[in-house]
């Protein structure tokens, strides 16, 4: 029972989430709905003892949400969650096409016979999805996971180039007539400046 009332939980926040996509009025609230989304999708599948794939789920679209927040606030220029815009384009026919392709894999899913176990499971399940998953692709994973942390701290740099040192420059405790700090922008704009 409480399993039941759990997987229909996180069921119901999968699809209001992933409904909220469509209806938020900026990229960054939408980003954030998509990622509930799929944190619910991977809970459901950790709760149906697929605890490697669940997890392995919720960090890459944990991981791909926030960088994706972190390259709309570099190259949009500002704070992507106060602009309003409509996430939906051609609604009519996204509409119509998002109903057929739901009727048909929902028909698919109830009628297709599906095929029988054949074999039996493998002494250790997790090693051996990971085998299966990763196998000859391991060094490449080892090569891009760097480079992917090396993205996230190069895009925090380009989206935030003016931090407090180039602001208040190497003196950090200095200070204007009114006793707080003075800085001096090398770039005017901003906050009033």
């Amino acid at each position: 029972m409480i399993a039941a009332i759990v997987f229909w939980f996180f069921a119901v926040v999968a699809v209001a989430s992933g409904a909220a996509v469509f209806i938020v009025n900026s990229m960054a609230r939408a980003s954030y709905a998509l990622a509930i989304s799929f944190i619910a999708v991977g809970a459901i599948i950790v709760q149906l003892d697929l605890d490697y794939i669940g997890v392995i789920t919720i960090l890459m679209m944990v991981m791909e949400m926030a960088i994706m927040a972190v390259f709309m606030v570099m190259y949009m220029g500002m704070n992507p969650a106060l602009m309003p815009m409509d996430m939906t384009h051609n609604k009519r026919r996204s509409a119509i096409i998002a109903v057929v392709v739901f009727l048909v894999l929902a028909a698919g899913a109830l009628f297709i016979p599906w095929p029988g176990r054949t074999g039996s499971p493998a002494g250790d399940l997790i090693a051996s999805l990971g085998e299966a998953l990763m196998g000859s692709k391991m060094l490449v994973m080892l090569t891009i996971s760097p480079a992917l942390f090396a993205t996230i701290v190069a895009s925090l740099v380009l989206a935030n180039p003016r931090g407090r040192y180039d602001r208040l420059g190497d003196n950090l405790a200095r200070r204007g007539s009114d006793g707080r700090a003075a800085p001096e922008d090398p770039i005017r704009g901003g906050l009033g400046r």
